[in-house]
């Protein structure tokens, strides 16, 4: 039985779901939190993540404070989760641009917004649209 090229890419895209998924599972906080602090500063981070102040994003990823309320868990591993599936597609610049501009996926919020709202699924769809349509986005 032949495979179509339309079912090659639906499973090379399920497959690189998976893998980006498993990771954001498994990463520490630590790392985590160093990668969206490096792409998005400390500020947004935090912003990203519903914490006060950076120096919460800073000391998570120093390890210096390992006490992570669930809430902010979920936040931070979701924006791990999109920040790591749009590397493997685009550059850090339109990565930190996906995060900060309006997304007409989620009426025009950011998508940075969204992810301190909670809405994490919702962000994470609009980064899979966003990968799957390329210079067709939007």
């Amino acid at each position: 039985m032949a495979l179509s090229v339309g079912s090659i890419e639906e499973q090379s895209a399920a497959t690189i779901l998976e893998q980006v998924h498993g990771q954001a599972i498994r990463v520490p906080v630590r790392e985590a939190a160093e990668s969206l602090q490096r792409l998005l500063t400390g500020r947004i981070a935090a912003y990203v993540v519903n914490v006060k102040e950076a120096k919460t994003i800073t000391r998570w990823a120093a390890d210096t404070v390992v006490e992570i309320r669930p809430e902010s868990e979920q936040r931070l591993r979701a924006a791990y989760e999109i920040m790591t599936l749009l590397l493997r597609f685009e550059g850090p610049g339109t990565t930190r641009a996906w995060f900060l501009g309006m997304n007409p996926h989620l009426e025009d919020d950011a998508p940075a917004d969204a992810l301190h709202e909670g809405r994490l699924q919702e962000a994470l769809g609009a980064a899979k649209s966003f990968v799957a349509y390329g210079a067709n986005y939007g």
